[in-house]
């Protein structure tokens, strides 16, 4: 879950620094595709997590956590 957090730390950044308003053109759009990046991942692990919590719950009194394949999940993104 660290992964998800730093992800989560440099978005807060990115975003921090589109709304200053002090950047060239260049550097706006090429942070916010950065920012949409790390949006899209974040999705990524939320939606796998709570994939896991319906897992969770479905199974009742014999909680066990179980990895889900995503559909259209990508290693190293």
């Amino acid at each position: 879950m660290a992964d998800f957090e730093q992800k989560l730390t440099a978005l807060e950044a990115v975003v921090e620094k589109l709304e200053r308003g002090d950047l060239s053109l260049d550097d706006s759009v090429r942070l916010f595709e950065e920012g949409v990046k790390l949006s899209d991942a974040c999705k990524k692990e939320l939606e796998a997590a709570e994939g896991k919590i319906q897992v969770l719950v479905e199974r009742g009194s014999r909680m066990v956590a179980t990895d889900l394949d995503v559909a259209g999940e990508e290693d190293d993104e």
